[in-house]
Formats: C-alpha cells, structure tokens, sequence
C-alpha cells in the first residue's frame, strides 16, 4: 500500500488523514485537492515533500482522475461538498462532487484495478428521536433529510453497487461529526471556539437540544487506516466514539475551557429540517479489527481542540469574517 492517492486531501478530514499517515506509517501520499473555499493548501504546511504531493483537480475530470489512479495502489475518497446550510442554499456542486466526482474515481478504480475506500456519513441515515435507545448500525435503512446527506448516500450506493456489479475492491466507512484541528471555521465546534477567542457569544441553533455523536478527527483516521488494512473488501463500517453530547452541552463545554459563563451564547434560528440525534454503534469495526479510539473523554478532546485553534489563529483567521457575514445575512 506505499502510494496512496487521498481526494479532498486539504479539507478538514482529510489534512487529518494525510498527517496521521505521515506520523504512523512508511506511504508516501498524493493528495488531490479542486482547492475551493473549504481546501486550504496551509492544512498541508510541514509535510515532507518527498512522501506528500499536491494535486490541484477535480474528482469529476475523468482526465485528471485516470492518471493519478493509475500510479497509485489506494484511493482513500474524502473529497465532498458536506455543509448541510450550503446544500439548501445551492444544492447543485453538492451533485457534481459528490454523486459525479464518486463515479468518475470508481471508474477509474475499477479500470485499473485499485483498492477503493469511500467515506461517508451517518447523516445517510437520518435522525433518531431524542429518547430513542437506538443507535445506526451497518443494517440500518438509508433516510437521508438534506441534499448533503441524499448525495452522500447515492455515492453510497454507487460504490455498493460497483463492488457488486463490477468487482470493485471497495469498502465503505460511515463516521460521526468530526472534530480536532484544520476545521474551517463555518462549522459548528471551531465557530464557537473561535468567536469566544474574538469576544463575540456564540450562535446556537433552535434550543440546542439536537445531538451529535462526536469523534476526534485523529480516530477518524486511525479507524480507516484500520479499514484498508484489514477490513473485508465490500463491508461497510461505521466509526463513532461514543461522543453523544447535546449542541447546548457542548457550546457550555466550549465557554467553560475558555474561562467564561456557561450561559454566555446566544440563541439563533435553527436550520430547516435539523435532525434531531446521530448516533453510531461502532462495535462491528472494534470486534473486527480491533480498533477502539484514543480521544474517548470528549471533554479532553475538546480542550486539545482549543488549545489549537489559539495556537493557530494565521490558519483560521483568513476565513472567519466572511464566514461571519454569510452567517449574519442567514440570521445565524
């Protein structure tokens, strides 16, 4: 497995991945980034050149796409559009990256023969009640709510489908909310963090009552390591922490860390159609292969988090005050 080829390699969780290989293995990597708004070359800053290569390209340029996969013995697929508040407000590059982008790397993975890992969400399988015992397990049923979540599912089921109709050497992972460094700013736990680091309250949506099952981005990325390595090829494995918290409890976490009142943010309108809760029953990826998380105390984790957002104020600062005014233009 030396050369790995990596799409969406400078987003959030993607850059985790890249750096996580870099610090625990010997491959060398290749990443291919279109470098939009949410791909910051700076994510990629200190890598050894000689192990970690740039691309700038599409995943929907079948030209691009063909080469690279080529000379490369793993695609590990992160690249999507995956802010749900962009898909109702455009719903469109959602389709093209993440439906036609899926397709044009499982073409060319199944041209030459390479190994294939896609990520995914478990927002492709909607939401559960609040007081709801059940977790999503592997076996549960596809009812995504959001053009972010129903074009994640069809490339799903693209890859399901060519594992089956043309021998894809495919698995699937569907993961949890992510958190840790190289977040963009636009997303829920670094816009909190970093408007306390500018005096401003942070924004909760509705009640602050929807939960989410968070993971560190560094077990993310141990998980699917785990995965290429030993998983069984057309599986699908679901990665969680066990991290439920309610957005309100974690905004107070948040405040708390940061030295001010647990009661300092402000309520906002809350997004059309916000699930409820996600939660993720990992227990086939640890009984399988073995893997377990090392951020299992969200609240650690979270204090790491922190602590490197104001290590890393040149990373983010770029971002934040035109993320600030699309925000305020919504009325969140």
């Amino acid at each position: 497995m030396g050369q790995i080829l990596v799409t969406g390699g400078a987003g959030f969780i993607g850059s985790n991945f890249v750096h996580f290989i870099v610090e625990n293995t010997d491959h060398s990597v290749t990443v291919l980034d279109k470098l939009t708004y949410a791909g910051n070359i700076e994510s990629l800053a200190g890598l050894p050149t000689n192990r970690v290569n740039l691309v700038r390209g599409d995943i929907a340029d079948p030209a691009v796409v063909d080469g690279l996969v080529k000379t490369h013995d793993v695609v590990v697929h992160y690249a999507a559009e995956s802010h749900n508040d962009n898909s109702l407000h455009d719903p469109r590059p959602f389709l093209d990256t993440n439906i036609i982008g899926t397709y044009t790397l499982i073409e060319a993975a199944r041209k030459h023969d390479r190994r294939f890992h896609h990520i995914s969400t478990d927002e492709v399988y909607g939401d559960l009640e609040l007081d709801d015992p059940e977790r999503f397990t592997e076996n549960t049923a596809y009812n995504p709510s959001s053009p972010y979540s129903s074009t994640k599912a069809g490339s799903d089921l693209l890859v399901r489908a060519w594992v089956r109709s043309f021998g894809l050497q495919a698995t699937i992972s569907n993961c949890s909310n992510n958190y840790g460094p190289y977040q963009h700013v636009e997303k829920f736990i670094p816009r909190q963090i970093t408007n306390v680091i500018d005096g401003v309250r942070p924004k909760l949506y509705g009640k602050g009552e929807n939960v989410r099952d968070w993971i560190h981005a560094n077990d993310h990325s141990s998980a699917v390591l785990a995965i290429i390595e030993k998983g069984r090829i057309g599986e699908t494995y679901l990665i969680g922490a066990d991290g439920e918290k309610n957005n309100k409890d974690v905004v107070e976490l948040i405040l708390e860390h940061m030295g001010q009142s647990r009661d300092a943010y402000d309520h906002v309108v809350d997004r059309p159609g916000h699930d409820l809760r996600y939660a993720i029953d990992s227990s086939k990826l640890r009984a399988e292969l073995g893997w377990s998380p090392e951020y299992s105390n969200f609240d650690a984790g979270i204090k790491n988090t922190i602590e490197w957002y104001r290590e890393n104020e040149q990373w983010w600062r770029p971002q934040k005050a035109q993320t600030e005014a699309k925000y305020t233009k919504q009325g969140q």
